[in-house]
């Protein structure tokens, strides 16, 4: 059972560089952490396109005051790098972004040791979560593969030290791309079919992709299509940034509401406090409440 800070202040360090030959830029995270506390989970976090290591406060600060450490890496797709759909290093960013969450993985003692907190942390419960193409880039960790032309899963790229994950927007299935998404973005054809790490999927029901010629139940694809133990939380009002996930005001945002946002934020880490092995009460509080719900979110599980 994790010893949960005595208050809600938070502390964050950056930016921590990571080991990451061959990259290019060097790849820096940023830590947040509860004030206090012991045996702490950690979280490592993908942004979706274009944030980078200093978005999503909504969700991080909430989740460090509910005793967790959360870790953000800036992807090469971050808008600080002004590397666009038109820059031939674009092609390969997904695959990038997944060698740095398995860099941070890899190389997470020396990052907690620098932002003070390697004698706080459990590490053996570990999780990763992710907003939009940051959820593509989770999955693969959870065990996701992405199919080729000729529809050949592409290589494993699941990592052990991961317990748990949470998939925020995640990328559907690739047979109805629009054909601007089929020509720039041909790496969104996931295959859920090996995602066997328990995982939270996360849908908005106003969520209509531009990239997509399905309406928001493209979202749930990662539910349905991946194997037990699985949970579907749907936001009904949601569109693609739940309210606001990324920052308050941030120009994305096209449906703000902050108390959907602090709703999700603490289902989240219900979620992973359950999934993780700390404290069920809160998830199962919730998904008892989604039984009798009116209607604005619903909880799904196998």
């Amino acid at each position: 059972m994790s010893s949960r800070p005595s208050a809600h202040r938070i502390v964050s360090v950056k930016p921590i560089p990571v080991p990451a030959p061959g990259r290019g830029m060097e790849l820096q995270v940023k830590v947040t952490a509860p004030w206090s506390g012991e045996n702490l989970p950690v979280i490592v976090f993908s942004h979706g396109n274009a944030w980078s290591l200093d978005g999503y406060a909504p969700l991080v600060d909430r989740w460090a005051a509910a005793g967790f450490v959360v870790v953000q890496p800036t992807h090469l797709d971050a808008r600080r790098h002004t590397i666009g759909w038109d820059d031939p290093r674009f092609a390969t960013i997904w695959r990038v972004r997944i060698a740095d969450l398995h860099a941070v993985l890899d190389d997470l003692g020396d990052i907690l040791a620098q932002a003070g907190l390697d004698a706080r942390v459990d590490r053996d419960r570990v999780a990763v979560a992710g907003h939009s193409w940051g959820a593509q880039t989770a999955g693969a960790i959870l065990g996701a593969r992405v199919l080729d032309a000729d529809g050949v899963p592409g290589e494993d790229f699941s990592h052990s030290a991961v317990s748990a994950g949470v998939l925020i927007a995640a990328t559907g299935t690739g047979d109805t791309l629009t054909p601007f998404a089929a020509q720039n973005l041909p790496f969104m054809k996931p295959d859920f079919s090996t995602m066997a790490t328990a995982a939270l999927v996360v849908a908005g029901g106003r969520d209509q992709s531009q990239l997509s010629t399905r309406g928001p139940d493209w979202f749930t694809d990662a539910y349905h299509l991946s194997p037990a133990p699985k949970s579907l939380l749907t936001l009904a009002e949601a569109e693609h940034t739940m309210g606001g996930i990324a920052g308050e005001g941030a120009a994305e945002t096209t449906d703000e509401d902050p108390a959907r946002v602090v709703f999700l934020a603490d289902a989240i880490a219900a979620y992973l406090s359950a999934a993780l092995g700390t404290d069920d009460a809160a998830w199962t509080a919730l998904s008892r409440t989604a039984e009798d719900g009116d209607g604005r979110w619903g909880i799904a599980g196998k």
